[in-house]
């Protein structure tokens, strides 16, 4: 029986440039909460975890009203300036607690529509992999390469073999402190999330397939869409 602890990462210390907000998107609204709020109320249903560690810009203002900070559950922690770097601090931050072994689930705050039932298989279906993985899904449109600086389509690819990926992405702390620490040295720019920096050191994650409307707020629009699909995951 796999013994090993589940640890949760949120981190939260982006500006959300593309919200065109004065604010960061997730202290945007969702039904009158904070979307960070959302997200991480989900997160914690899902669990037992041994902790959950979110990683916060060093300027923000916002987190003290937040609902979450009044959360014993949740640790927070100084970010970095990108995400690589906001997910070392987590993990340097869990360091003389979590063991080599144990998971490591990191998940976007700013993605609050995550189905429970995805977390579970996500957990389940990993628990005896050495290395881990995440909820993606394959992608369903056609896929069009388009020249930098230009809109001028140079091909179309095949999408048989292509995912979205999608968080959480789980994998072992020690291998993911190490890998991070190594891509954040050695290739700085090309960690887009977890998953590449593991892929960089060498590992192959798997891809568990996880619900579409897991989506990003990545967009004023989003946040529509958000409120729509949890009142509909709501209704049942």
């Amino acid at each position: 029986m796999n013994a090993h602890r589940f640890w949760l990462v949120v981190p939260a210390a982006g500006i959300g440039q593309r919200m065109q907000a004065d604010l960061p998107k997730q202290y945007l609204t969702l039904n009158g909460r904070f979307v960070l709020d959302v997200t991480l109320d989900r997160l914690l249903s899902c669990g037992p975890w041994a902790g959950c560690v979110v990683p916060l810009h060093r300027d923000d203002r916002w987190w003290p009203v937040s609902s979450s900070s009044g959360d014993p559950r949740i640790e927070p922690c100084a970010g970095g300036a990108e995400r690589a770097g906001s997910v070392l601090a987590a993990l340097e931050h869990l360091q003389g607690r979590a063991g080599d072994a144990d998971w490591v689930l990191v998940h976007d705050v700013a993605r609050p529509c995550v189905y429970p039932e995805d977390i579970a298989r996500l957990r389940a279906t990993l628990a005896d992999d050495p290395c881990g993985g995440l909820l993606a899904a394959p992608v369903s449109d056609t896929i069009k390469e388009v020249a930098p600086d230009s809109d001028q389509v140079l091909a179309t690819r095949d999408r048989k073999s292509l995912w979205r990926a999608f968080t959480p992405q789980m994998f072992r702390y020690q291998a993911l402190f190490s890998a991070l620490q190594q891509g954040i040295h050695e290739h700085q720019g090309a960690i887009t999330d977890e998953a590449s920096a593991m892929e960089l050191a060498g590992w192959q994650p798997r891809v568990v397939p996880g619900r579409t409307d897991n989506i990003k707020i990545t967009v004023p629009e989003d946040l529509a869409l958000a409120e729509f699909i949890l009142t509909r995951q709501a209704a049942g």
